[in-house]
């Protein structure tokens, strides 16, 4: 049923939504920031998806660009001014927005536009967990060259001249590329409003309960905290079905900045002289022992742990001789979306890293 989201949810959903951020999803600081100005400027409501008509028409906010990115700026206002733009061209009325991922700041990504904008926040996801681009998130439309979508960016650097308004209309697919070229262009992140679909679409293609699943996992860490770090990754993996796969020190890492994206390999120790590589595209995509077999892969939700804090830690965190716990939830444990189904959103990832994703991914859904 609907809800008034609360600051206490704010701090939830940053906590919960780091664990599903897979190592990306942005930012705790920006996270409670903006979420702390949209409880602060109104009452975002939560709402599910079936209490709206099959025509409500919602769109999907979120931010653009590497985590690790430094030349970037995104104020509060480029989420409204995004949304905003896309509804002034937009023939229809927008009701609500959804968020295409969870993480550390994007899960709640449209709650600020919501607050000051008189919609509401759709508890469904794109995609349950963070991912690297736009089409993994775009729940089935990466491949559709039927659909017509109007997307729209805004962002940057003021004093530097980056700053951008973006409004494009095309495909899915070719949108989604232009928008993180101005990503790059702007400094590296920048808010972003796209896809205005029927709730119709949203009920059969979307991962539903996204938001409550980060809400309620966020307030049984929280509850933990006071017992200490044990205790959090003890509730976070009781709370998900997932399991702890590694644990060690990080060795080596070897992730740098390309186009909007953060590519590369974490590699870390597992005891007894065993180690494991992560490899990393904004987000970690998957997992190999050091035989080469795979241990998990995209759509898994997979998570680094700081051992000292309990709480995850970002790829953009993770440091050399740091102690972490590498952590995963099988894709069967989680809702999925019509996303990671669709075969077209691989290659793109799999030619970045130079690893197979979908031959693990798809297998079995």
């Amino acid at each position: 049923m609907m809800r008034e989201l609360t600051i206490a949810d704010v701090r939830a959903a940053v906590r919960g939504g780091s664990v599903f951020a897979s190592g990306g999803g942005g930012w705790v600081d920006h996270g409670l920031e903006i979420g702390g100005a949209a409880v602060g400027i109104g009452r975002p409501k939560l709402v599910s998806v079936d209490e709206l008509p099959d025509d409500a028409i919602i769109i999907t906010t979120t931010a653009i660009g590497a985590p690790a990115g430094r030349e970037w700026e995104m104020w509060g206002v480029d989420y409204i001014k995004a949304v905003q733009l896309l509804m002034d061209n937009y023939e229809g009325k927008v009701v609500g927005v959804m968020t295409p991922q969870n993480g550390m700041s994007s899960t709640i990504n449209g709650w600020l536009p919501a607050a000051a904008l008189g919609l509401v926040v759709v508890d469904a996801t794109g995609d349950i967990r963070a991912h690297p681009t736009g089409k993994m998130g775009s729940m089935g439309l990466a491949s559709r060259t039927d659909y017509e979508t109007i997307q729209v960016v805004v962002g940057g650097r003021r004093d530097t001249g980056s700053y951008l308004e973006l409004v494009v209309k095309g495909t899915p697919a070719k949108t989604s590329n232009i928008l993180r070229t101005a990503s790059d262009m702007s400094g590296g992140f920048i808010a972003s409003a796209r896809h205005p679909l029927p709730a119709s679409y949203i009920k059969e293609h979307a991962a539903i309960g996204g938001i409550s699943i980060a809400l309620d996992l966020g307030y049984a860490m929280l509850e933990a905290e006071a017992q200490g770090p044990e205790a959090v990754m003890e509730a976070v993996s009781c709370k998900t079905q997932g399991r702890y796969i590694g644990r060690g020190q990080v060795l080596k890492k070897d992730v740098h900045y390309s186009g909007a994206f953060d590519i590369g390999t974490i590699t870390m120790e597992d005891g007894g002289g065993n180690e494991l590589t992560l490899h990393v595209m904004n987000e970690y995509m998957a997992v190999d022992d050091q035989e080469g077999q795979r241990l998990t892969t995209y759509p898994d939700v997979i998570t680094t742990f700081e051992a000292a804090t309990g709480l995850p830690v970002s790829v953009g965190g993770v440091k050399e001789g740091m102690e972490i716990a590498l952590f995963a939830i099988d894709k069967q444990y989680v809702p999925l979306s019509s996303s990671v189904k669709d075969h077209s959103v691989y290659p793109e990832v799999e030619q970045a890293l130079g690893i197979p994703l979908a031959v693990y991914g798809l297998k079995g859904i």
